[in-house]
C-alpha cells in the first residue's frame, strides 16, 4: 500500500460513493435524467436574486436562515423552532446520521467502559448503531450509513414497490422497529410509488428510532405527511426546493420536526451553511407559490400523458406521484435502451443494481421534450428485429 493511502481512513478507503445523474455539457442535449424541473424560477424569483448580487455579497448570511424558518412556520403551520435548513435535503439527512446514531466502533468501545451499556443486549447494541431504509430507494442512504460507520439494514419493498403492512415486517423479521434512525422516501424514488400518510403512520407508530419521511417529491403527490412530524416528536419531515421549486443549483432544503430534536441538529450544524442568495430564492419562492402549483399541473399532466403513450408502445409504466417514470422498456435491454437514446442526444438514468437493472427513470420535462423523447422512441422501436 502506497503512503498516501496510508493517510485514509480505512473505512473510506473502502467506501463506494454516492453516484449522481449524468450532467454533461453537451449542445441540444434532452436531459430527463435528474428529476430536474423543466420550468425556470418565478420572474419573482429571478428578480430578487438579481437585486441581491450587490456588495452585501462580501457578508456571511444569516447563520440559521432565521426569516426563512419563519416563513416556512407560517407556511406550515407550526414554529421556527421546528425547523431547521440545510444546504439541500442531502446535508440534512447526512446530519440526521451523526445526530441520532452511535458507529458500530464508538458504540463498542463504549460498551467496554461503561456498565450501563455493557448490560445492553447485543440486539440493542445493533440498534442503537442501525440505519435502515426500504429498497430500491434513495441510493444516498446506503453511503450515509458507510461514511458514519454505521450498520445499514436495507429492506426489500414489495413487487409493486408498496411498503409491506407491518404486520409483515414483524412476521419476516427482516426490520427492526429498534432502529436508532430509519429513512423513508415518500413518493419513493426511484419508482414513484406515492404512499398514504395513514400507512407510513402505522409505520411510524411501531418505531421507537428517529423516522425521516423524505418528501423531496411530495409536491407532485395526492398528500403529504407533514402533520406526522408535528404528530409524533420521533417523526421528522424533509423537504427541498431542488425538485419542485427550480432551485436545484441553489441546494436549500428543510427539516421539519420536534424542537428538541431540530435543536440537535443544530448543535452540528455547519457554521453559514445556507448561502445566502439561496435564503433570497427560497423566501421570494414562497411569496409566488401560485406560480409553482401551475407548473405542478403542468409537469403531472405531461407525467399521465406520456404514462398513457409509452403503454400503447409496450413499456411497463409504473403508476407515478413524483415527477418522472419508471418503466421497463420493451424489445432490448434497459442498459441498451440508455445507450440508444444517449446517440440521440437524450439522457434519461438506468440504475445499474439487481434489483432495478430492468428499468429504466425518465423525467418529465417540457412538451416538446416529450415529444422529442417518443419520436426517438418510436424511431428505436421501428428499427428493431422483427
Amino acid at each position: 500500500m502506497n503512503k498516501t493511502k496510508n493517510l485514509i481512513r480505512p473505512l473510506i478507503r473502502g467506501l463506494y460513493a454516492y453516484v449522481p445523474g449524468e450532467q454533461p455539457q453537451i449542445k441540444g442535449l434532452i436531459k430527463l435524467n435528474t428529476n430536474e424541473n423543466p420550468y425556470p424560477p418565478s420572474p419573482t424569483v429571478l428578480n430578487a436574486v438579481k437585486a441581491a448580487v450587490d456588495g452585501q455579497l462580501r457578508l456571511y448570511p444569516n447563520p440559521t436562515a432565521q426569516p426563512l424558518r419563519e416563513k416556512l412556520a407560517k407556511v406550515h403551520g407550526c414554529k421556527p423552532e421546528n425547523i431547521i435548513i440545510g444546504n439541500g435535503s442531502d446535508e440534512l439527512l447526512a446530519m440526521a446520521a451523526r445526530a441520532f446514531v452511535e458507529p458500530v466502533a464508538a458504540f463498542v468501545r463504549r460498551r467496554l467502559v461503561d456498565k450501563k451499556s455493557a448490560a445492553l443486549s447485543r440486539a440493542q447494541l445493533q440498534s442503537q448503531s442501525l440505519i435502515q431504509f426500504f429498497t430500491p430507494s434513495y441510493s444516498l442512504y446506503p453511503v450515509l450509513a458507510a461514511i458514519h460507520g454505521a450498520a445499514a439494514n436495507a429492506v426489500p419493498l414489495a413487487a409493486d414497490f408498496g411498503i409491506p403492512p407491518v404486520a409483515e415486517l414483524r412476521r419476516k423479521k427482516k426490520w427492526d422497529f429498534r432502529a436508532a434512525l430509519t429513512y423513508i422516501t415518500t413518493p419513493n424514488a426511484p419508482s414513484g410509488r406515492g404512499y398514504s400518510t395513514a400507512e407510513l403512520e402505522s409505520l411510524c407508530r411501531a418505531q421507537h428510532g428517529v423516522v425521516i419521511l423524505d418528501e423531496a417529491y411530495v409536491d407532485f403527490a395526492h398528500e403529504n405527511a407533514l402533520k406526522l412530524a408535528l404528530r409524533h416528536p420521533h417523526v421528522i419531515v424533509s423537504r427541498t426546493f431542488s425538485k419542485a421549486y427550480s432551485l436545484c443549483s441553489q441546494r436549500i432544503g428543510y427539516f421539519v420536526g420536534h424542537p428538541e430534536l431540530i435543536a440537535a441538529l443544530d448543535k452540528i450544524r455547519d457554521s453559514y451553511n445556507v448561502n445566502g442568495l439561496g435564503q433570497v430564492a427560497s423566501l421570494a419562492t414562497l411569496a409566488d407559490l401560485t406560480y409553482y402549483r401551475k407548473n405542478f399541473q403542468r409537469i403531472v399532466a405531461t407525467r399521465d400523458r406520456l404514462a398513457r403513450e409509452l403503454t400503447a408502445l409496450g413499456f411497463r409504466v409504473f403508476p407515478s406521484q413524483t415527477n418522472f417514470l419508471l418503466v421497463r422498456p420493451p424489445v432490448f435491454r434497459a442498459g441498451e435502451w440508455l445507450r440508444k437514446l444517449r446517440d440521440r442526444k437524450i439522457l434519461v438514468r438506468w440504475f445499474d443494481f439487481p434489483e432495478t437493472s430492468n428499468y429504466l427513470r425518465i423525467t418529465i420535462g417540457r412538451d416538446d421534450d416529450m415529444a422529442a423523447f417518443l419520436k426517438a422512441t418510436r424511431a428505436i422501436l421501428s428499427r428493431s428485429p422483427a
